[in-house]
């Protein structure tokens, strides 16, 4: 059956006054939201912590706000601390989660912790009892995260499951503390007194002229402490220098080509207490150079936490077997059939011992597990720290 043709005008009047009903709409949007009030709480009350030993506890006094035109009726208060650090006794009001490191952060311990009290505006609140922090002994430049919200966080997907806490509960309570805090998330350092000795292991080669053979050179955190460097400063490199007469075949990921040595990185900032790093290169005997000796050496830059330098260089020695053609030059550090910084050689070139986590060169990890964390990590170059797959942070 045919159809008729639409009645424009029918159409065209409509149209109009569904218009005419979002203008009226639109118009009356402002008085209707313009009774409305919000909460807008943000956490502060603490600064940063100084001189902390390690084994000893200290508090967390912090204070929150609420900068909005609306009380909130119920508040969430998430601390995060890296794993220099570990909480006391938790309020039944509070779950801990223990982390594992992902997309450059380092492993830690969170406490969440739901407060029932409404937070009124221009009122500054605080836990009746702060909650307390130890120290371990492999502190040293830790970090506090602070956050703050109306909703509940949840757990973090990287983490294990959260457990309820065992002390009794805690309350907010008004606070004669003056101020608004600062921000609804907050970072504070917290520095304990404490050493960390970073070193390096050299070689011994043996081999004919022509031959190629692995040089394995090492980095170690042998501790106490774990070392994590604040975002936006170098951490240590590793530079290494074959002997004279040789040229690099093979170069690990993260090594670069710098004058007659590699300079080869750590490129998280995360060095933990016990990692280790191994460095393998391939290097092929071009000639044979009286008395050849490479080194292994760390960066120069400050580090006062690490105030044994002895062993923060090591020789690297070659001794040439059978005949062969002397000289005193030696290959360039671009070697042959390899690049600099290329892609990292095949085999056993970049483990690290138990308590790991020391650094990493390009490759992923496997995950961290507790507190006494054991971690093996493959991949030339590749220390433990981690990019995990995606996992909701505290931000």
């Amino acid at each position: 059956m045919p159809m008729s043709p639409p009645n424009r005008r029918a159409s065209r009047a409509a149209v109009a006054a569904l218009g005419a009903a979002g203008l009226i709409a639109l118009a009356a949007a402002p008085a209707a939201f313009a009774g409305e009030t919000a909460p807008e709480l943000v956490i502060g009350g603490i600064e940063p912590i100084d001189g902390v030993k390690p084994g000893s506890t200290f508090d967390l006094p912090v204070t929150v706000a609420n900068k909005g035109t609306g009380a909130a009726e119920k508040v969430w208060v998430t601390y995060a601390v890296t794993r220099g650090l570990d909480f006391g006794e938790v309020p039944s009001n509070c779950r801990t989660q223990y982390v594992r490191p992902y997309d450059e952060m380092p492993e830690r311990w969170t406490a969440v912790c739901e407060f029932d009290e409404a937070v009124e505006p221009g009122v500054v609140y605080t836990p009746e009892r702060p909650l307390r922090v130890k120290a371990l002994d492999r502190a040293l430049n830790d970090e506090l995260r602070l956050r703050v919200g109306e909703d509940d966080p949840g757990a973090d997907d990287n983490g294990t499951p959260p457990v309820a806490g065992t002390a009794p509960a805690v309350k907010l309570v008004e606070s004669q503390a003056r101020g608004e805090g600062a921000a609804r998330v907050v970072d504070v350092p917290i520095t304990t007194v404490n050493t960390a000795d970073f070193q390096v292991t050299g070689a011994a080669l043996k081999g004919s002229v022509g031959e190629t053979l692995p040089m394995k050179v090492e980095f170690t955190n042998a501790g106490p402490a774990w070392v994590m460097a604040k975002l936006g400063e170098p951490t240590v490199r590793v530079m290494v220098t074959p002997p004279a007469g040789t040229s690099a075949v093979k170069t690990p990921g993260y090594c670069k080509a710098k004058g007659e040595a590699y300079d080869c990185g750590t490129s998280q900032r995360a060095l933990n207490e016990g990692g280790r790093l191994t460095y393998t290169f391939e290097l092929k005997i071009d000639k044979r150079v009286a008395d050849a000796k490479g080194s292994v050496a760390l960066s120069t830059e400050a580090r006062p936490f690490d105030p044994d330098k002895a062993n923060d260089k090591a020789d690297i020695t070659l001794d040439v077997t059978g005949g062969g053609p002397t000289g005193s030059t030696g290959g360039s550090p671009s070697g042959s059939g390899g690049s600099a910084g290329g892609s990292s050689s095949t085999g056993d070139d970049g483990t690290t011992t138990d308590g790991g986590n020391l650094a990493e060169t390009g490759s992923s990890a496997l995950p961290m597990t507790g507190a006494a964390v054991a971690a093996v990590v493959t991949g030339a170059g590749t220390l433990l720290i981690v990019r995990r797959r995606r996992a909701r942070s505290l931000s």
